[in-house]
């Protein structure tokens, strides 16, 4: 009796549960959604940005941000001055963090420039025609490359040489004139001006070449392209010169590392002669003339001037001019 009343139970349980899985499968599952944050929308930075940075479209954007957590000096959408569009990151913001307005110079505050250099750098401003300036094709940020062209005199021939010489690569452009940012029109398209005056940024001795360059001779901007970074990577590597990691996030980082330093090494060099077949390719050595202590004595107590092959012995500035004998002339030296 014991045994049948317990197989009576377990009958009755196995089909009350079988009743209550099929009732609860056929019920479809609902997704866990999370609700949708509300708040206003605010400035959070998209990608790291260091100091110094200035800050483009794609730096930024806006993000709907918890109400409760809105701090006043929060760029928020649709409040009057929330273009930030070419100011200057003061101090590190990390990816998905909010900009305070704290954070970021703008152009004509005190100190602007300062801010805009990467540190240990300096600015330095030179001057520039329409033709050295590509026409006025560069912008602030922008990367240029520094030529010489400079007259060289001298040469047996008279004629002087015109060369002109890669001084500096990979220079980036901080402003020209006074501007920082790309001047647009009302249609938000980027206006091409001329400008007579471009402020780089430099290594301390590179701003000492270029001072010295402006002196020698005339300098012209070169625009480089954004696709040399990876060539000229390339270039060092293949060549020895640095050694590539594998890890493709220390590669980029290497990557930018090379793209943000001018570079003043291996400066390439075209002369007159080749361009046009007239002009010289280089410049003669010039013999200077050897001064003598004193003039020579004139008259009929003058000795006669040496004949043949004489020694030159010069001790400071007295020189003596001694005649060889014939048979030491003749005489075979013994190195």
């Amino acid at each position: 009796m014991l045994m049948a009343g317990a197989l009576v139970f377990a009958a009755i349980c196995a089909i009350t549960a079988r009743s209550m899985f099929s009732s609860t499968a056929g019920q479809p599952a609902q997704a866990m959604v999370a609700p949708e944050p509300t708040g206003p929308q605010v400035l959070v930075a998209t990608k790291t940005l260091p100091p110094g940075t200035i800050i483009g479209p794609d730096a930024v954007r806006y993000q709907t941000w918890p109400k409760d957590l809105v701090d006043g000096a929060y760029y928020i959408k649709g409040q009057q001055g929330a273009a930030v569009q070419g100011t200057v990151v003061r101090y590190t913001i990390t990816a998905g963090q909010p900009v305070t307005q704290g954070a970021l110079i703008k152009p004509g505050d005190r100190g602007f420039l300062a801010a805009a250099l990467t540190p240990g750098m300096r600015a330095v401003s030179i001057a520039v025609t329409a033709q050295a300036s590509v026409a006025g094709f560069v912008f602030p940020g922008d990367r240029v490359d520094l030529l010489l062209t400079q007259t060289v005199t001298g040469g047996g021939d008279g004629q002087a040489l015109k060369a002109s010489e890669t001084i500096i690569r990979n220079l980036r452009v901080l402003a020209t004139d006074q501007k920082t940012d790309k001047t647009s029109d009302a249609e938000g398209k980027t206006q091409v001006t001329t400008f007579s005056n471009v402020t780089l940024e430099a290594t301390p001795k590179i701003a000492e070449k270029i001072a010295v360059a402006q002196a020698v001779g005339t300098l012209s901007l070169s625009l480089r392209s954004i696709a040399d970074d990876r060539m000229e990577l390339e270039r060092e590597i293949a060549a020895g010169e640095v050694n590539a990691p594998a890890d493709a996030k220390a590669e980029k980082a290497m990557l930018m590392q090379i793209a943000s330093r001018p570079i003043d090494t291996d400066p390439s060099v075209t002369t007159g002669g080749d361009v046009s077949r007239f002009q010289p390719s280089h410049v003669a050595p010039k013999i200077a003339p050897v001064a003598m202590s004193a003039p020579a004595p004139s008259g009929p107590s003058a000795p006669a001037a040496p004949r043949g092959p004489v020694v030159v012995i010069a001790r400071g500035n007295s020189v003596t001019v001694t005649p060889l004998s014939a048979s030491a002339a003749a005489a075979p030296t013994g190195n």
